[in-house]
């Protein structure tokens, strides 16, 4: 896992109808929700998105950029603060 990760379960992500969601966030960073995840055969792409979401500075990238059997798995990209302000970067 990528450094500064922490793991944590919650009671509720609104995410009833695709079981398993998972979801990266973190202070000024876009934050991700993955739904449907098959839990043995998603582990390692989760792992390498940790590690690509740890690597940008905003938390913002493209579906090209994330592990492919992640793309179709993205229910929400929720921008940070500074997306949300207007800032083009």
């Amino acid at each position: 896992m990528a450094h500064g990760f922490t793991i944590e379960g919650v009671e509720c992500m609104a995410g009833c109808a695709r079981p398993l969601t998972v979801a990266f966030q973190a202070p000024g960073k876009a934050s991700y929700l993955f739904g449907s995840i098959d839990a043995e055969a998603k582990a390692g792409d989760l792992v390498r998105f940790a590690r690509l979401y740890a690597s940008l500075a905003d938390g913002w990238c493209n579906s090209g950029q994330r592990p492919p059997r992640l793309a179709g798995k993205t229910l929400a990209r929720i921008p940070g603060p500074a997306k949300i302000a207007g800032d083009s970067r």
